[in-house]
């Protein structure tokens, strides 16, 4: 489903009248939670493409971010969705679904993926949301209390391929500066 939201898969969108309503957390494995899932799907899926492809887009360039150290852990999961929820206007469930379709992709897909899609994203949003995803990928790097220098060289390289100017990714930096590793080292040396 995630490659039909960045149009490399065309398929026709499912019948918009087909109910979807929100009932309580289906048992792992059971057919509710089958029939949740394709809810889920469906809501997705009759989502506007240029909706689908953004949110797409903006969930894969915040998991490129989150697996920079090779890692996505639990907690940088729970703000990514937490991000896709308040950013992309999403309900909880399809938050999880999302987050988790674009974590599979970056994993395996990433090294061809990643700068296409972060160039889709550029074109497709505005100045705002570009420094908004920028934001969320320092948040998640620094979810940990750290932003390791691979994490920061990521966020980096995705800046420059969104075309954030030098001066804006700096602001940005400055809001995570006391959980940059250099600097975090710099207080270590300094209070020996």
């Amino acid at each position: 489903m995630f490659r039909k939201f960045l149009g490399l898969d065309r398929r026709p969108t499912p019948d918009p009248r087909l109910p979807v309503g929100d009932e309580a957390a289906p048992t792992p494995g059971s057919a509710a939670e089958t029939a949740t899932a394709r809810r889920i799907v469906a809501r997705l899926e009759a989502m506007p493409p240029s909706e689908a492809r953004y949110l797409a887009c903006f969930s894969y360039v915040m998991s490129r971010a989150a697996q920079a150290d090779l890692d996505i852990s639990d907690a940088e999961t729970a703000l990514m969705e937490r991000f896709a929820a308040e950013f992309a206007g999403l309900d909880a469930a399809q938050a999880v679904l999302v987050v988790q379709m674009a974590k599979l992709q970056a994993r395996n897909h990433g090294q061809t993926e990643d700068f296409v899609v972060t160039r889709e994203f550029r074109d497709i949003s505005t100045a705002e949301q570009r420094l908004g995803v920028l934001r969320c990928c320092f948040a998640i790097g620094a979810e940990d209390g750290t932003i390791t220098a691979e994490e920061a060289a990521v966020v980096n390289e995705i800046a420059r391929e969104l075309d954030v100017d030098r001066e804006d990714v700096n602001r940005v930096r400055a809001e995570f500066h006391e959980q940059l590793s250099s600097v975090q080292a710099l207080r270590r040396v300094s209070r020996d």
